[in-house]
């Protein structure tokens, strides 16, 4: 069976910050070939966990230029987000011209309205270029909801429609938008504590936010459920599962980036208005980590 573009583990990378608050391209480099050679499939930049909304358009496209450099053909698909359907647009269309080979698109941040006016910001965006765009549905973050019929309406309208990250945890949206969506448009889990159960439901690829401090076991965790191996995934995935909780909460971002420092991958600095955690909150997380160990070894025969 032939890959599909979107199959496999995807991190939404994170940002790294300088101390001078700089972001720090020598690592994004190094951060981003290093999960690529743990197996996943591409890097997704500039999304909620890559604090898209606290970059300037000129740093976006310079993270953009980064990786595309760095990856040396692997897929870069970036997040793209505005307050303006413009800015959106030329975001989109630097990113093609950067060599970006997808769009994740977003609805626009903090202005939430109807279908019809959600509907005519991503058709902006995804008419912007040629390039295959997977449809970014997150209402717990940016409040809009688009629905299984929603999407099946842009995927109907335009064939670079290629994927749907399903990001409302309610994983019965898998099932439903599997269902209905024509056999190019893949599905791919958008919350990690979901991934089991979304590869179960139909889909093929994930977006990943722990894969940032642990590439090697997101992988093999994806790869089990998709082998169908489901009592070795479920294993790995219960011993997974405290670490990618830290997916699900408000400050996800400062979590998952306090877990790669504490792994050695990375800073857990980030962008006001963010803070760094209290000692408390760093505390509990060091806690999860004791707790959790090293993974089970799964790895033996092959997938």
């Amino acid at each position: 069976m032939t890959q599909k573009m979107f199959e496999g583990v995807f991190p939404a990378i994170t940002t790294p910050f300088q101390e001078d608050g700089q972001v720090n391209h020598a690592f994004l480099r190094d951060h981003a070939r290093w999960m690529m050679q743990a197996g996943c499939r591409g890097i997704v930049p500039l999304g909620s966990l890559g604090e898209g909304n606290t970059l300037s358009f000129d740093e976006k496209v310079a993270v953009l230029r980064t990786l595309v450099d760095a990856l040396d053909g692997a897929p870069v698909i970036p997040g793209i987000g505005s307050l303006s359907t413009q800015e959106a647009v030329r975001l989109a269309q630097a990113a093609h011209k950067a060599g970006c080979q997808g769009l994740m698109v977003l609805p626009p941040y903090v202005y939430t309205s109807d279908w019809e006016e959600m509907k005519a910001h991503l058709s902006a965006l995804i008419e912007a270029t040629p390039l295959p765009v997977i449809l970014y549905n997150n209402p717990v973050a940016y409040r809009t909801d688009f629905l299984p019929e929603q999407i099946l309406e842009l995927a109907l309208k335009y064939s670079n429609v290629r994927g749907v990250k399903e990001s409302s945890t309610d994983v019965r949206r898998v099932t439903a938008l599997a269902a209905i969506l024509p056999p190019h448009v893949e599905l791919l889990v958008g919350v990690d504590d979901a991934l089991l159960e979304g590869m179960a439901a139909g889909a093929t690829g994930w977006i990943a936010g722990l894969v940032n401090s642990h590439p090697a076991e997101s992988v093999e965790l994806f790869d089990l459920c998709r082998a169908g191996r489901w009592e070795d995934a479920m294993t790995l995935y219960r011993w997974f599962l405290p670490l990618l909780r830290l997916d699900t909460v408000v400050k996800f971002v400062q979590l998952i980036k306090f877990v790669q420092e504490e792994t050695g991958h990375g800073s857990a600095r980030v962008r006001a208005p963010r803070l760094a955690l209290t000692g408390a909150e760093q505390a509990e997380v060091r806690r999860v980590l004791q707790v959790a160990g090293p993974a089970p070894t799964l790895r033996t025969a092959a997938l």
